[in-house]
């Protein structure tokens, strides 16, 4: 079953985002890993804002990938298959399909239902070196306590820090 894997830039403080929506501060200096991620997915789930960022790069972002856009508000999104309904089970579906990981690109409103439901299995964190001191967390308050595995570890000479976690399946 392929997996669904959650890979994103997050503050040192927990910030997925600055306080006006930012996110300026995410290193692009390198790679980062992001060439050998790319080479283990074949398809990316985004929310409808984090599709809309990523819109305007034109239908070459993510040429190789199949895109899936959840949105209760749209109806079609170029590129893209919209899923607004029937969550749950439309990711299960996608997850027991033949191929390669999902990226689970974001954004929060969407990382947080699919981790509540459990359908996500693992977390690419990258952490970066910097306090944005408010902005968007990347986890909401929930009364779900979440258990996650350490799985491995990067550094980079920039202070970046990559951690990788797998989800533990509450039982």
């Amino acid at each position: 079953m392929r997996k669904l894997i959650l890979n994103l830039a997050v503050s040192l403080d927990g910030y997925i985002e600055g306080p006006k929506g930012e996110y300026d501060w995410c290193f692009t200096d390198q790679d980062y890993g992001m060439t050998g991620f790319l080479g283990r997915i074949d398809a990316v789930f985004f929310g409808r804002k984090s599709y809309e960022l990523v819109c305007p790069m034109g239908p070459n972002a993510y040429p190789n990938l199949a895109r899936y856009v959840f949105s209760k508000t749209l109806r079609s999104a170029e590129g893209a298959v919209v899923i607004g309904r029937n969550v749950k089970a439309n990711v299960e579906t996608l997850k027991r399909k033949k191929g390669k990981n999902i990226w689970l690109f974001g954004g929060a409103e969407l990382t947080n239902s699919l981790i509540s439901l459990g359908l996500v299995d693992e977390a690419l964190l990258s952490v970066h070196p910097v306090v944005l001191g408010g902005g968007k967390p990347l986890f909401k308050e929930s009364d779900q306590r979440l258990k996650l595995k350490l799985v491995g570890t990067k550094s980079y000479s920039t202070g970046l820090v990559q951690l990788s976690y797998r989800f533990k399946k509450n039982k």
